[in-house]
């Protein structure tokens, strides 16, 4: 029942977060998010959520857990930019 929970709040917070651009795109022309932006953050944000989620369930050091979800999140906003700016300049980079 923990984990059916679990899911749960991690759907709902990202539901929240995708409230942001979704409200943003309303009032501005500034923010334009096509379908596959939501597709793809959401993706990126399930995944990363859903891993963390499983790094701390299932590793027993406190160390090694940090170390982990640090890496997890290390990895997700080095994506996260290059998607959004091109940051390093590969072939999928958004600008």
């Amino acid at each position: 029942m923990l984990v059916f929970k679990r899911t749960h709040i991690i759907l709902g917070i990202v539901a929240l977060v995708f409230l942001v651009p979704f409200t943003a795109m309303q009032f501005t022309q500034e923010v334009n998010w096509s379908l596959f932006d939501f597709v793809l953050a959401a993706g990126l944000l399930l995944g990363v959520s859903f891993a963390i989620d499983f790094t701390i369930r299932k590793l027993k050091g406190s160390t090694s857990k940090i170390f982990i979800v640090a890496a997890i999140v290390v990895a997700f906003m080095l994506v996260w930019v290059e998607l959004a700016v091109g940051l390093f300049g590969t072939p999928f980079a958004g600008n």
